[in-house]
């Protein structure tokens, strides 16, 4: 099968500060345009047909199978085995990125760009230009309380948040100067190939002072 469509994937239990721990598990995404003949993929022909075709033909229908009502995916023109959808954006996932999962008790956004790794749906990517400098800022403690306090939709429990997009997105976001992103970036750079968190205060610092923050709205910040 085409090299492309069979990808790691992250779910997001997997995605940590800085770094994630994949659990070897695979994706095989038969999209719809590419028109596989699946006779000539036998073994995951066999795979998917243990799933059950009921279950995965596109024809909306409701089938008794074993005395239990079993749904089919939505009508479609495509195959049983194919995705319902095109997935424009799927080349997405081969760029670098930062990955993330919603559910959280303290910033978890990894950067990927060497893997590329696709995530199931607990998990969410960001692509674009500075995503070193913008994975320092995401995985900062005043992120995450600003997010907490005033961006985001409520905390979940004592310590948890919920990490929407369409809640963090509000958070602006200062550029500074080359030196100083460049700065950040290579403690990130150390944080990656480290797989040590021994910089973390050192970039909260950073970020902090970006900000414009006092010493004691610093020690506020990190005791809450």
């Amino acid at each position: 099968m085409d090299v492309w469509n069979k990808r790691p994937i992250l779910r997001g239990r997997d995605i940590k500060r800085y770094e994630y721990e994949w659990a070897d598990l695979w994706i095989i995404a038969t999209f719809p345009s590419r028109h596989y003949d699946i006779e000539s993929y036998p073994a995951v022909k066999n795979y998917l047909l243990s799933i059950g075709i009921e279950r995965l033909e596109q024809t909306g229908e409701t089938h008794i199978v074993n005395g239990k009502k079993i749904k089919a995916r939505k009508k479609t023109c495509n195959e049983w085995f194919e995705t319902q959808d095109s997935i424009s954006y799927w080349e997405d996932f081969l760029k670098p990125k930062i990955v993330f999962q919603e559910m959280v008790q303290e910033p978890s956004f990894a950067y990927d760009e060497t893997i590329h790794f696709f995530s199931l749906d607990t998990g969410r990517i960001i692509t674009g230009e500075h995503l070193k400098f913008l994975v320092a800022i995401l995985n900062s403690n005043l992120f995450f309380f600003s997010i907490k306090r005033f961006y985001g939709g409520g905390s979940l429990g004592e310590t948890g948040v919920r990490m929407k997009h369409t809640f963090f997105e509000k958070f602006p976001i200062i550029l500074p100067s080359k030196e100083v992103q460049s700065m950040i970036e290579n403690l990130v750079d150390h944080i990656l190939s480290q797989k040590k968190s021994e910089n973390l205060e050192e970039i909260n610092s950073k970020i902090c002072e970006l900000y414009g923050l006092s010493q004691e709205e610093i020690q506020y910040i990190d005791s809450h």
